[in-house]
């Protein structure tokens, strides 16, 4: 692939991710893996995608006055998603590029099925000193594995009954820590380069843009049906990378 058909991918694949969370509030490290997966190996395209994670997530994290209460409630969980990612990013780097992509594809699949149907949980007060951490332990393995922070954390905080801000906020918070936990997991394994965060960096951009976007394309549309329809595509998406090792 030359340089400009590269960098073309890149700044679309960007757009397309900031603008899907500027619509749902969530939604473009999702994206852009499984877009970026299916022309690199998932390693590189977790490289690529920590600076414009990152500066939406922090955005997104401090749109409201709830951190700090969000940080004593939820610091377990984000405790134990730092260990699990950087152990499980090891899966990341060395496991086969195909088999990668499978649990990625999985990754997909499962969390755009339950989003599509999503049956009303309710986590109870008195379950969260311990059911907290091993959410947080899972989805540091599976964000680890894969570079999808998503599974089992979100549905996890959207059963926790917490008010429309609030969970956009702790969403951001899960986010961020996530990102900066699997940027630490790729560095102790010698896989995120210099360039790559300058690669990272310039994908900020469009992610903003992107981001800009979506909101603009949230007040005229129908958020529901937005979703559904990203839904479906993650989907098709995930059960294609997870074909691939079959094929």
């Amino acid at each position: 692939m030359n340089d400009l058909l590269f960098h073309g991918l890149l700044t679309a694949t960007f757009v397309v991710a900031g603008m899907v969370k500027g619509v749902t509030g969530m939604g473009l490290p999702t994206v852009a893996m499984g877009l970026l997966g299916m022309v690199m190996p998932p390693a590189m395209a977790a490289s690529l995608l920590v600076m414009p994670s990152l500066v939406t997530n922090v955005w997104q994290l401090f749109s409201g006055g709830a951190v700090a209460g969000l940080v004593r409630r939820l610091w377990p969980m984000l405790v134990a998603i730092v260990f699990g990612t950087v152990g499980g990013s090891a899966l990341l780097v060395y496991i086969d590029p195909a088999w990668s992509g499978l649990a990625l594809g999985s990754a997909l699949v499962v969390y755009a099925l339950y989003a599509l149907w999503a049956p009303a949980l309710s986590v109870p007060r008195g379950t969260e000193p311990w059911l907290s951490p091993a959410v947080g332990l899972v989805t540091g393995l599976v964000t680890g594995a894969t570079g999808v922070f998503v599974v089992p954390a979100v549905p996890y905080l959207g059963a926790l009954g917490l008010p429309k801000n609030e969970l956009v906020q702790a969403l951001g918070l899960s986010f961020t820590v996530s990102t900066l936990a699997l940027a630490a997991g790729l560095l102790l394994n010698d896989v995120f380069r210099v360039h790559q965060l300058g690669l990272s960096a310039l994908s900020v951009l469009p992610a903003l843009a992107g981001m800009w976007l979506g909101t603009r394309i949230r007040a005229r549309i129908s958020p529901r049906r937005f979703r559904q329809c990203f839904l479906l595509f993650l989907v098709v998406l995930g059960l294609e990378l997870a074909a691939r090792p079959f094929f």
